[in-house]
């Protein structure tokens, strides 16, 4: 049967048999609610489990938390608010994800970038996937003028590396991202060293807040000035990571 065209092409697209929803209500699911996936329940029933998805609608309530980062740079402080969308609410499969951020600080002088940033990661997180790597992304980024030291002895490289720790740390409570540290062993073996140091030193600690050793050098695993001498070896006496293994 032929087909007169009476308008101009202005773009195609190849369907293929597959390609067909295998329903209307399919369709009309997935284009109101993202991507859809048929999974087993532990009864063994079939069910369809949200996908975070660019299609996905915001929903007229929102589930956030707001994270304050002051920095000695600046005299203002930045208030960050990471709105998450829970997914299959009330099922077994009921999950939340970030779905966007906004940063609010009375200093203009970053209003550009802040306004950028907050767009570009709202849609990283709306993209659905593996949003993760956007904490190693940020917490990679130096400023050229040099970083700042935390109240505790934590060296943090630029304001966009700690909101990358901000981020990690919204990611974790709600269940996205492994908490890091060391196990119960490791712990207690950080702690006996460490207490052997001090009373061997019998010196006044300079980092008071932080409890650690006067002189102790900088760790290039946890950005925190806990790395000390101990049995011929460099060692963290925050994170444990030692030269010698």
């Amino acid at each position: 049967m032929a087909i007169k065209i009476e308008k101009k092409i202005v773009k195609y697209e190849v369907r293929k048999p597959e390609d067909k929803p295998a329903s209307a209500d399919a369709e009309a699911l997935k284009g109101r609610a993202g991507e859809t996936e048929v999974v087993k329940d532990k009864a063994g029933r079939s069910a369809k489990v949200v996908r975070m998805h660019e299609k996905v609608e915001r929903p007229e309530v929102l589930v956030g938390s707001t994270y304050k980062i002051k920095t000695p740079i600046s005299d203002h402080a930045m208030y960050v608010t990471i709105n998450d969308i829970v997914l299959n609410e009330g099922t077994e499969f009921e999950q939340r994800r970030p779905f966007e951020i906004f940063i609010n600080s009375k200093n203009l002088d970053h209003f550009q970038w802040i306004v950028a940033l907050t767009r570009i990661i709202s849609a990283v997180f709306r993209k659905g996937g593996d949003v993760t790597f956007l904490v190693d992304e940020l917490k990679a980024v130096y400023d050229p003028r040099g970083g700042y030291w935390q109240p505790g002895g934590k060296f943090m490289p630029s304001i966009i590396a700690e909101l990358g720790y901000v981020i990690e740390r919204h990611l974790q409570s709600i269940g996205l991202m492994r908490k890091g540290g060391l196990d119960e062993h490791q712990r207690k073996l950080v702690d006996k060293k460490r207490a052997e140091y001090e009373a061997r030193a019998k010196q006044a600690d300079a980092f008071a807040k932080a409890h650690f050793p006067e002189g102790a050098q900088l760790c290039g695993k946890c950005n925190t000035a806990a790395v000390v001498m101990m049995d011929g070896c460099m060692t963290c006496l925050n994170c444990g990571d030692s030269k010698c293994g």
